[in-house]
């Protein structure tokens, strides 16, 4: 491209207010979070927004990259977002990633209200309930739109949704689902129990086993899974919440799954016995 870039200076308004995003006292305060490479904002780009506007609010991105994803410029200038191209020093300030990819998304918020989930009585939710690290947080989201999820949750005592991490983890899946924010542990059970919807607790210590639910067809229903901390799982309060506690068998050597590897076989095992109409007996043994 010809033109020079638009964006040269660290200190422009513009460059400043997309730095502090970086924060998420400034991401709850304007409402606005940043969402990095060509992939997060192509889906940024097609998601309609909501009654604030347009999800995608401006377009950043290297003279080198607006060449090489072309098509991808074209579609946010037609969907009516400002294209502003930048130095790779600029590039650098605003991008999470020790490499930057060239393209970054100014995007506002698009998390739906729990009231809003709850009325469009969902069969299969993701509830994440003390989940602390962003790049878990971002994978299970992840997990749940590939299992066909109908909103994922996050309670009030995890992490951010819009942290960078968590967009770039999500790999667009953030723009794919209903997700809820800020929401009490206990309000979610209860609000979701009132929707008619199973609670089950993922855990390593559960009495009940994934395989047992599976064999006895009792996952055909609503269903929703609370998957709680990486380190330390649920507290008992919160696990004395579910329905059923109910915990993944290890039929190897190993210790444990971790977060994002137990929530997709958890989601799987209740997508495939929501969609097969004479269920299914194990996703576990061969």
């Amino acid at each position: 491209m010809g033109t020079p870039p638009e964006l040269t200076s660290l200190r422009s308004a513009r460059v400043t207010a997309a730095h502090r995003l970086a924060r998420r006292s400034f991401r709850g305060k304007e409402r606005r979070f940043l969402a990095e490479g060509p992939q997060a904002v192509r889906e940024a780009v097609a998601h309609p927004g909501g009654p604030a506007g347009r999800t995608l609010v401006e377009l950043y991105a290297t003279p080198e990259a607006a060449e090489r994803h072309a098509d991808l410029v074209a579609a946010a200038r037609a969907a009516g977002a400002p294209v502003l191209t930048a130095t790779p020093e600029v590039m650098a300030e605003i991008s999470d990633t020790v490499t930057p990819q060239g393209v970054v998304g100014l995007c506002r918020f698009l998390d739906t209200p729990f009231a809003e989930v709850l009325r469009a009585r969902p069969r299969l939710v993701a509830v994440l309930a003390h989940v602390r690290d962003p790049g878990n947080a971002g994978t299970v989201l992840r997990c749940a739109d590939a299992a066909g999820a109908d909103a994922v949750v996050l309670t009030d005592a995890s992490v951010d949704l819009y942290n960078p991490k968590a967009v770039r983890a999500s790999a667009g899946s953030l723009f794919h689902l209903p997700v809820a924010v800020g929401v009490p542990v206990g309000d979610a059970v209860a609000g979701l129990r009132a929707a008619g919807v199973r609670v089950l607790a993922a855990d390593g210590a559960g009495e009940r086993d994934l395989d047992a639910e599976l064999d006895e067809g009792t996952m055909q229903g609503p269903t929703a899974w609370i998957f709680g901390n990486e380190a330390w799982g649920l507290p008992e309060e919160t696990r004395a919440l579910a329905d059923e506690v109910v915990r993944v068998p290890i039929h190897g050597r190993a210790e444990s799954l971790n977060l994002a590897t137990a929530a997709a076989v958890c989601l799987y095992a209740s997508a495939r016995e929501q969609r097969a109409p004479a269920g299914c007996r194990s996703v576990t043994s061969s």
